[in-house]
């Protein structure tokens, strides 16, 4: 039995009481439990006197094991009695004792009470970029950077081609760069420059990574210089890429365009929506609920930190140094309000359209998601945990409504002309043998090449 004490915005106080019957129970099971599972020497299983057990588990052990069971048995089923919904909990037990009932009081503070705007009345501009004849022909253009070969040239360098170069001193090596996707000045320093020629590049100032770098020379010897050699675009080219013929290679090209320009568009809408969801919401949030989210969040952080064998102590040591610690704390704390406010609006969108997902439903996207990780149903259950669970539900519920709001919005006006410069569609050679996309918009980048891992660390040997 519960019963509300006071509340006072998201702040209340209740208190609930365990019947005496219920409390014997408890007890009952508990010294089964030991009676079974602890050996006493002397004694045979499940014989031995409660004093004997209660000397082998330690003092107060029975009770707290009995408090705990009836914790988590009566804790949340008052909080159901009463309606809450609760962010956060002090839980104060009484005294417990065989044989009479049990009382424990409970401070804490609830979900808040949400206010949507008029949400169906978003007027959403957020459409698909338009796959125009220019995106095409600078997809095209890519792939052929992409498959490009290097021919090594007597003259000096020049446009787009690629010069391996040898950095003296130490820590020098031998490595790649493209001309057409350097640093201003080291194109300005290796442009017209010939093989066997040694060279100083001027690096400015910079920040690289979590480092501030001074101004400073590197010295060079340029080896060799190498003409870019693209290949006609034609059905020889559209055979290397493993189609029968150009026009297949176009419209293949068109329709994956398409289609993630499409996923784009719909990504972008969704985004739109849930800033005017947002934007138009009425709440007060918890203190307690931010603080969980950015608690979570710093986990997270740390985890990751792990993973890569930096300790959480030693970058915060580095982000005071650099005067940078503040600056990440206010961030941390920005983020968390925002996805707290996310996570409400959307959770407040699915109770006022009545959104539900039924077991049958959960149960078949964890067998989904169980399979992408490799994992059956029930190890991605015990790895999520029972909290895991409760997020990752709310997390589909969520999702649902997203999307059944969405589907209720006025249809969207006809796609306005986009100007192709600004699509960030994505261009993939269909067959699953070219598997490597390629920015439809860029200029060719280092991946573009043959060497890219050693152009990625040219730049950063010169970037030190």
């Amino acid at each position: 039995m519960a019963e509300l004490m006071s509340r006072e915005g998201n702040k209340v106080e209740f208190k609930a009481s365990v019947p005496a019957a219920e409390v014997s129970r408890a007890y009952q099971q508990v010294w089964a439990g030991l009676s079974r599972d602890v050996r006493v020497p002397g004694f045979r299983p499940g014989k031995a006197p409660k004093k004997v057990l209660e000397q082998r588990v330690g003092a107060g052990y029975v009770e707290n094991e009995v408090r705990d069971r009836l914790l988590q048995v009566h804790y949340p089923q008052a909080a159901r009695e009463l309606k809450l919904s609760l962010v956060d909990a002090e839980i104060n037990p009484a005294t417990l004792k065989d044989g009479q009932a049990f009382d424990f009081s409970v401070k804490g503070e609830t979900y808040p009470e949400v206010k949507l705007g008029d949400w169906k009345a978003a007027q959403l501009s957020a459409a698909a970029p338009q796959i125009t004849d220019e995106v095409m022909e600078r997809t095209l253009s890519d792939l052929q950077d992409r498959n490009a070969t290097f021919e090594s040239v007597e003259r000096p360098a020049e446009g787009n081609d690629m010069i391996m170069i040898e950095e003296t001193g130490e820590e020098g090596g031998s490595y790649p760069i493209y001309l057409d996707v350097a640093e201003p000045h080291v194109q300005a320093a290796l442009s017209g420059k010939s093989k066997g020629e040694e060279v100083s590049i001027n690096v400015p100032a910079h920040q690289h990574g979590d480092h501030e770098h001074p101004e400073h020379t590197v010295e060079v010897k340029v080896l060799d210089v190498r003409h870019k050699q693209r290949q006609e675009l034609g059905d020889e080219f559209a055979k290397s890429l493993n189609f029968e013929s150009m026009e297949r290679l176009r419209t293949d090209l068109k329709s994956e365009l398409t289609r993630r320009a499409q996923q784009e568009g719909e990504a972008a809408r969704r985004e739109e929506f849930i800033e005017q969801l947002v934007a138009g919401m009425e709440t007060t949030i918890p203190k307690a609920l931010l603080t969980r989210r950015r608690d979570a969040m710093m986990e997270e952080i740390q985890s990751d930190l792990s993973r890569q064998g930096v300790k959480w102590g030693e970058y915060e040591s580095f982000m005071k140094e650099q005067g940078k610690l503040d600056e990440f704390m206010a961030d941390l704390d920005k983020n968390a309000e925002s996805r707290v406010r996310r996570d409400l609006a959307l959770e407040q969108l699915a109770e006022d359209m009545q959104v539900s997902v039924s077991d049958q439903e959960f149960n078949q996207t964890m067998m989904a998601l169980a399979q992408a990780n490799e994992l059956t149903a029930q190890q991605l259950r015990t790895q999520l945990g029972p909290e895991g669970l409760n997020s990752y539900y709310a997390s589909i519920v969520r999702e649902k409504a997203l999307t059944q709001a969405l589907a209720q919005l006025a249809p969207k006006s006809e796609t306005p002309e986009a100007q192709p410069e600004t699509t960030q569609a994505e261009a993939t050679t269909p067959e699953e043998t070219q598997a490597e996309p390629v920015s439809a918009e860029s200029a060719p980048s280092e991946e573009a090449h043959s060497e890219s891992g050693e152009q990625a660390q040219a730049e950063d040997t010169k970037s030190e």
